[in-house]
């Protein structure tokens, strides 16, 4: 019998939650679950501690008890102020945990820079990761009661799922994507250019996308992006006129990430009744940049 997947993990964890603590149960405390749930799921190998750490450039880590003695440790970066950004890698580690420790017994020291390739059989665990955290932090039943499919966001709406789940905006960003029906995109940029890019899927089947793997591409001039000088926060939007961004108006909502030191930008563009396909399938530019075991 294969072993389960990251979101069958979250599925069946989300599930004892409900039953435990009912629907309305959010943040999930990481460290609670992992604590209690390995100690009855893997009494003979659970989780002994989960805590923060001096853990320079990394993180987080999945560390085995010392000394031979069976069990595992979680920590996190003690250096991390984001409360959202510690949960987020609490959830990482559990993955590692749930889906990884027999295959990788020395287990793991995640990094924010280390980069591998997309799809190195490392860069692929730390996916497995990240869709395990991003699957028991927001559930999809719950996000959906929270913002519909098909509803117009701004990013005071996402903030606000954020808040309910502990976890970054960014992260809250990219789950809403995951499931709306909206033509919307996200889009990370640093020092002027773009250094990833994810699409919700009617987006990117309307030809709403960048190909960072052709070269660095900037960011237009007059967006809000490019003006950090003059960034206040432009969570509520901003329209552009048709050329900006793309060749059809958009909304920009746009907030510089101190804690990442990069620029947030969230695009909306209006339905469309038909689509214009895509010359030819692409790669995510996000899901490639995520697979070099970026986490937020």
């Amino acid at each position: 019998m294969s072993e389960p997947s990251p979101e069958r993990w979250a599925i069946d964890l989300s599930l004892l939650l409900n039953a435990v603590k009912g629907a309305d149960r959010f943040p999930v405390d990481i460290a609670e679950l992992a604590l209690e749930y390995s100690k009855t799921r893997f009494p003979g190998d659970p989780i002994l501690r989960v805590a923060g750490d001096d853990l320079p450039g990394f993180d987080g880590a999945l560390m085995k008890a010392p000394g031979g003695k069976p069990g595992w440790g979680i920590f996190y970066n003690n250096a991390f102020r984001s409360k959202g950004r510690i949960n987020f890698t609490l959830a990482h580690e559990l993955g590692h945990y749930l889906l990884h420790r027999t295959a990788y017994p020395d287990g793991f020291y995640c990094s924010s820079n280390d980069v591998v390739r997309w799809d190195s059989e490392y860069g692929q665990i730390e996916h497995q990761a990240n869709v395990f955290a991003a699957n028991i932090l927001m559930p999809l039943d719950d996000y959906r009661r929270q913002i519909p499919q098909h509803l117009r966001v701004d990013l005071e709406m996402i903030s606000a799922c954020a808040e309910r789940y502990r976890v970054s905006l960014i992260a809250a960003s990219l789950r809403w994507l995951t499931y709306t029906t909206r033509r919307a995109i996200l889009v990370c940029s640093r020092d002027g250019f773009i250094l990833w890019a994810k699409p919700s899927a009617s987006a990117l089947k309307s030809g709403i996308y960048f190909r960072t793997s052709m070269g660095p591409i900037e960011i237009p001039g007059q967006s809000q992006a490019a003006k950090q000088d003059m960034l206040v926060d432009a969570r509520s939007g901003i329209p552009h006129p048709a050329g900006v961004w793309f060749r059809e108006p958009v909304q920009e909502m746009t907030v510089f990430s101190e804690q990442y030191d990069f620029v947030v930008s969230l695009l909306t563009l209006e339905d469309r009744d038909r689509y214009e396909p895509s010359e030819e399938p692409i790669e995510d530019s996000y899901d490639r940049f995520m697979n070099r075991q970026q986490r937020f």
